[in-house]
């Protein structure tokens, strides 16, 4: 398993729009349940590795057909699961759980039931499952959570998501923990406030935050250790890591509990540590420092532990001595000096001579094997040693498997305390790595609460700038963004490259940090509470399913506009840039309006339809902006600051030159490109052919349309030299 991601299976029952889905890490053994309206944003959340269900959810899970595990409908049938829900909980009743759905019996108990087919050796030790209400966390369907790159890239590699950046942990369950927060961001104000409290605490006590951290960094995950253990998979190295992740625990504690003005969160987390005094002095004393992998290679036992074990151990030592003072007698005896006492797997202990000292050999030798060089003897005396010494080491293997069972039955009774305490662990580990990260990077604590407002001041791209810092060490140009109760969507526009995109997603990214309780990159952040967050931005087909690149981009356009709120956040990047010029145009136009008088959701709208900055003549809410760029002697200056006002233009050919098109391409599309903005030219009455050769001489600086024209009107035939010389500077003049 990856020490630093959760492993999640999954089941889902009841219907498609109404879905009880149950999720369980075996590894760690904690167990959820919620019953949704929004399947597909609920398993990008979660991120199972494997999901059961029955044939009737497959076409709506055909994005995870590769997870996918179906299983009969009569697994999920609800008596069938309560009843197995009781009998492995030993309930009467599952009342003890609080109120459950039968959809939600169903998937809990379906998902029960596959571990116990899988898992045959052991049954996991499982939390008792609980209740999560998906109204609780900020929706992200699976289409933002990829286009935002939260976790992973869209090519699939960590190296680059925002994870991958505000990932500070220093242990492997305070990893997974942080990835947990970060797909489920909170939409309750008080339990936010409580996150950023313990982060701004362990900002503040910079002393406290190193000493935890340097704790932390010594803690085994004791998580997965101790599941191990449980399914009777575990060794001695689960053992001494239990003994080190408990041992750090009380180190931690004992740096909390000493601290003055501890928030409500970190006094609970304090108090949850628990105390394992006994049991670390337990294992102390039990285990050796060094020891193998499995329980069965044994001598893993500490010697001082248990007294049986340290006489058959010293036996074995002692046999030893038996064995090289038995050899020097024998050879004492027979005169042969260099007849030796061997040991191999197959013939055991056996005397080894040379063929030339063979009729030296005593009767008491009885003859074992003969080889090229050599024969091999035992004797009695030889045998019985070697039965002592034989059951010496089985008894203390014995002893040793019984000793690691008991030990193994001592843990097993404080389970449920040392989970408690691996969750207060790396609970701790998240909120001293956000700390770690807001002192490093620069961030702010945001105000979050229930009204609408969204005031970022000097935000900034937590990735792109992290990127800067570690190549080309440029600032990141850091923008405003106020969506208040006048400006509720805002339209940008403004040359590719420019930095739209980057913006979009910047906000969108600064709403998931504040929500999970994490600082934010900016100078100051208000953020009025946001349920459900749709990013609809780059360009890709999914020709798996016979979607075009323009699909995709309407099925992504109608989940936002089906589902969102006027508590949402919209970032909508170029819609109607994949089909006929006038179709795209009308369908950006219909969305704006929609989502100005109908859904009121704060937006940010990326376009290069430069008409649809007309609307706000009629949607009082709409207002333009744009990235401002620079010209300078025919080049192109991104400032990539978003100031107020419509861009008069998308300088796509200057970003096209910049891309590295032929000269030759660029002069045509110039000379078209002014055709159609003097004479609004359709394309039916563009030149039919495209006489790129007749520019091959000006690729590098290619001419503008003025300058062709007055070589057009010139007549050399009639000119004299003094006037064709004052017609070339006036060409010059004009380029």
């Amino acid at each position: 398993l990856d020490a630093r991601a959760s492993n999640f299976l999954a089941a889902i029952a009841g219907s498609p729009d109404h879905a009880a889905i149950a999720w369980v890490d075996i590894s760690t053994g904690e167990f959820h349940v919620e019953t949704t309206v929004a399947l597909a944003a609920a398993i990008g959340r979660i991120a199972p590795r494997e999901i059961i269900t029955v044939e009737a959810f497959a076409p709506s899970l055909a994005d995870y057909d590769g997870q996918l595990t179906l299983r009969p409908s009569n697994i999920f049938e609800a008596k069938r699961t309560e009843r197995l829900l009781c009998d492995a909980y030993r309930l009467p009743s599952l009342d003890v759980f609080g109120h459950f759905s039968p959809a939600e019996i169903s998937a809990c108990g379906a998902l029960l039931d596959y571990v116990r087919l899988t898992q045959v050796a052991a049954m996991p030790k499982l939390d008792a499952p609980r209740k999560s209400a998906a109204s609780g966390h900020l929706l992200i369907d699976a289409a933002s959570q990829r286009n935002l790159e939260l976790v992973q890239r869209l090519s699939g590699e960590k190296k680059g998501s925002l994870l991958s950046v505000i990932d500070k942990t220093v242990t492997a369950s305070g990893a997974r923990l942080l990835a947990q927060w970060l797909l489920a961001p909170l939409c309750d104000a008080t339990a936010i406030i409580g996150r950023q409290d313990n982060v701004a605490w362990l900002l503040a006590q910079g002393s406290e935050r190193g000493k935890l951290r340097d704790t932390l960094k010594r803690t085994p995950d004791i998580e997965r250790a101790l599941s191990r253990l449980m399914m009777n998979r575990g060794g001695p190295r689960d053992l001494l890591a239990l003994e080190g992740g408990l041992r750090a625990s009380e180190q931690m504690r004992a740096v909390l509990e000493h601290s003055t003005e501890l928030p409500a969160g970190l006094f609970t987390l304090s108090t949850a540590l628990g105390s394992h005094t006994l049991l670390v002095e337990e294992l102390t004393r039990a285990v050796k420092r060094e020891c193998g992998l499995f329980a069965r290679d044994g001598d893993f036992i500490a010697h001082g532990y248990h007294a049986v074990l340290d006489e058959f151990r010293s036996l074995k030592s002692e046999g030893q001595k038996h064995i090289a003072a038995l050899q020097t007698r024998y050879a004492s005896e027979t005169n042969i000096p260099t007849l030796k006492i061997r040991h191999n797997n197959i013939l055991g202990y056996f005397i080894e001579i040379t063929q030339q000292h063979q009729s030296k050999v005593s009767q008491e030798f009885i003859h074992r094997q003969t080889l090229a060089n050599n024969l091999r003897y035992t004797t009695v005396e030889l045998s019985e040693l070697e039965r002592k010494l034989g059951e010496a080491a089985d008894k203390a293997l014995k002893i040793e498997l019984e000793l690691f069972e008991t030990l193994v039955a001592k843990i097993a009774t404080a389970h449920e305390a040392i989970m408690q305490a691996g969750r207060s662990i790396a609970a701790i580990d998240v909120f001293a790595g956000l700390a770690e990260l807001a002192q490093a990077q620069r961030y702010t604590r945001p105000a979050v609460d229930g009204s609408l407002a969204f005031h970022i001041e000097q935000g900034r791209h937590p990735v792109v700038e992290s990127a800067l810092a570690n190549g080309t060490h440029e600032p990141f140009i850091s923008n405003d963004c106020a969506l208040g109760e006048n400006e509720r969507l805002w339209l940008l526009t403004g040359p590719n490259m420019a930095g739209k995109s980057t913006f979009l997603r910047q906000n969108a990214l600064i709403v998931i940090l504040a929500q999970m309780g994490s600082f934010v990159p900016a100078e100051r952040a208000h953020i009025g509470m946001v349920d459900k967050l749709f990013s609809r931005v780059g360009a890709a087909d999914d020709l798996a399913r016979g979607r075009s690149t323009f699909m995709v981009e309407m099925v992504e356009t109608a989940t936002i506009l089906n589902q969102a709120t006027a508590r949402s956040f919209v970032i909508l990047d170029e819609i109607g840039r994949g089909t006929a010029t006038y179709d795209g145009l009308s369908i950006a136009w219909a969305v704006i309006e929609y989502l100005h008088n109908r859904l009121e959701c704060r937006t940010l709208f990326a376009t290069h339809y430069h008409e649809l900055t007309t609307l706000t003549d009629s949607l009082p809410r709409l207002a333009c902006y744009s990235m401002k760029v620079k010209e300078w002697k025919d080049t192109l200056i991104f400032l990539h600051q978003v100031g107020k006002g419509a861009a008069d233009r998308s300088y796509g050919l200057h970003v096209a030159k910049i891309a590295g098109i032929p000269g030759a391409v660029i002069a045509r599309a110039a000379d078209v490109l002014h055709q159609l903005e003097s004479q609004k030219m359709g394309a039916k009455n563009l030149p039919a052919s495209l006489p790129l050769f007749a520019y091959t001489a000006a690729e590098e600086s290619p001419a503008r349309p003025a300058a062709l024209e007055a070589l057009a009107a010139l007549k050399p035939d009639e000119l004299s030299p003094r006037e064709a010389l004052e017609a070339l500077y006036k060409l010059k003049e004009t380029l």
